[in-house]
């Protein structure tokens, strides 16, 4: 299993997810000195929208694409996937398109929902400001869609290298152009706080436009390489173009919908955080939201690199042996999921909970620290929940089990709907983020029962394997604690420096003292693949 594709398109789409989200959690750094708090969360009223309708837009297309070129590869009939796609790059013209002029026209209509406060006047931003955050990053969605498609139907063929690097040449030129702008306007120009938030919004527009660019180079590279397999097809289905679309449809529509899980948490949290921390008199209302759902929000998504991969590979290999009915390489395909998954984001949550404070300040400076240091502490484990999430609703699309993660995230968000505002009276700021926690735990739970229920998987393994992984993370934990608690009679986090070396030091000592544990118990080496020399030299100093 180490060698198969699944393992060697998860690893080449891992390091493109990870330098992508690392990039994005970098900019976020001097960006937020360049806008602070307030201009963060002037950001995220015209973000989280786009990234709603973005989702709606493309409906789930990539993976869509890629499991229905997977499916008809393994019935050896190129032809027909070639054929949607041809068709797929005028529709999706037309329908990015649609949900530009959607978001364009509706942010009047929003922007009130989105801040009772600016409607009243109360707010630092008015509904005009809101407005023209949102218009500016609505740009996107006219070339965004297109390059979903293409994508997908590279992944169709399990050639991962396209969507890797057209994901991070579009992290690079958007995150230019964000800083770029920001600056200028900030301090070159007059110090127009809305503009410069404007001008980075639009950089989803100006980084879509260097991803399809990359896009297409691939695409004359390769065509040559298709067409030939295309002419080679040896079964042909003679699908009308209806019948495609209503089998892509079948899939994208689920797949659009769960790939919206954390948006349309955040897109409640838009619409309620304020209003129930105006409610309880909480002061720091804008920043708390900024922090929440943007500079914390971006740490949290970086160990979810592993997850994103994943998702993206699992749908067409899981695909292809569900077709196949070939259900012990899916037995293998689950259980290397589900081990690979824990492996990683267990301690990396554990982690995130022990050096939140440390993490912040040397990220963000002193703006909001210690609120924003409290958050990342209590929010950032759940990046393991959005990983799970992820890979279990891609292994359920791909045994066309799909209905079934759509019925999970329609639950958890229906949770997360009906306690967010509760929560905050309750508990004050930190409601929504215990919100969050269990509409997830419910969506998980109910994907982890439909994957044991209908692909007949057995749990047992891989609860051993958590119980190691935990104990792993535990003993971690103690010590990255210890050393923190140490470290901070020495260095205090009175400053920018002492909160990095902190953290520096602590995040080392965590890996090292977890990565020690686990190869010396063969845990890494059997989860990672015995050709992992470094991980298996126990073999190699017995062989000596």
């Amino acid at each position: 299993m180490a060698d198969s594709k699944l393992l060697r398109g998860t690893m080449v789409l891992t390091a493109a997810t990870l330098i992508s989200k690392i990039l994005g959690f970098i900019y976020i750094i001097p960006f937020n000195h360049i806008v602070g708090s307030d201009g963060i969360g002037l950001y995220q009223f015209g973000y989280i929208p786009y990234t709603v309708m973005l989702s709606l837009a493309t409906a789930g297309v990539p993976l869509a694409v890629s499991k229905f070129v997977s499916k008809y590869q393994a019935l050896d009939d190129y032809e027909t996937g070639y054929r949607l796609f041809r068709s797929g790059l005028i529709l999706m013209s037309i329908t990015g398109f649609i949900a530009f002029l959607l978001l364009f026209l509706l942010a009047p209509i929003m922007a009130p929902y989105i801040s009772p406060e600016a409607a009243a006047g109360i707010d630092k931003f008015t509904l005009d400001d809101i407005i023209f955050a949102i218009r500016m990053v609505s740009f996107a969605l006219i070339v965004v869609p297109l390059m979903a498609i293409i994508r997908g139907y590279f992944q169709g063929f399990q050639s991962m290298g396209p969507t890797s690097v057209s994901q991070v040449l579009e992290q690079i030129v958007r995150i230019c152009f964000i800083l770029a702008a920001a600056f200028l306007v900030m301090n070159v120009g007059n110090g127009n706080l809305v503009l410069a938030v404007g001008f980075a919004t639009f950089g989803a527009f100006v980084g879509a436009i260097g991803g399809l660019v990359v896009l297409i180079y691939y695409w004359f590279k390769r065509r040559k390489a298709i067409i030939e397999k295309v002419e080679s097809t040896k079964v042909r289905h003679e699908m009308k173009l209806k019948d495609m679309y209503k089998e892509l449809i079948s899939y994208a529509l689920p797949l659009s919908f769960v790939g919206l899980a954390i948006p349309l948490f955040q897109f409640i949290d838009l619409f309620t955080v304020k209003a129930g921390l105006s409610a309880i008199g909480f002061e720091e209302a804008n920043s708390f939201f900024g922090i929440f759902t943007g500079t914390v929000h971006k740490v949290v998504l970086i160990p979810m690199a592993l997850a994103t991969a994943l998702s993206i590979t699992l749908v067409p290999t899981i695909t292809k042996s569900f077709t196949n009915n070939d259900q012990i390489t899916l037995q293998k395909q689950i259980t290397q999921t589900y081990q690979i998954i824990l492996f990683i984001s267990f301690p990396a949550a554990v982690g995130m909970a022990t050096l939140g404070e440390s993490i912040y300040i040397s990220l963000y400076g002193y703006d909001n620290e210690v609120l924003g240091g409290a958050i990342l502490s209590s929010y950032g484990p759940i990046t393991l929940l959005f990983s799970l999430f992820a890979v279990t609703g891609a292994i359920l699309q791909g045994m066309n089990r799909q209905k079934f993660a759509v019925i999970a995230l329609i639950i958890g968000l229906l949770f997360k709907l009906a306690t967010n505002y509760l929560f905050i009276i309750l508990f004050g700021e930190y409601g929504a983020i215990i919100s969050s926690y269990l509409g997830f735990l419910v969506a998980i739970g109910i994907n982890v029962w439909a994957i044991g229920h209908y692909a007949n998987f057995h749990y047992g393994f891989i609860l051993k394997r958590l119980l190691l992984i935990s104990i792993f993370s535990g003993v971690m934990a103690v010590g990255v604690w210890i050393v923190n608690e140490g470290m901070q009679l020495f260095f205090p986090l009175t400053s920018r420096f002492n909160s990095f070396l902190v953290m520096l030091v602590g995040v080392a000592v965590g890996v090292i003292l977890y990565f020690f544990l686990a190869v010396r118990s063969r845990l890494a080496g059997q989860i990672l693949g015995d050709r992992f020399d470094l991980l298996n030299y126990k073999k190699q100093r017995h062989r000596e």
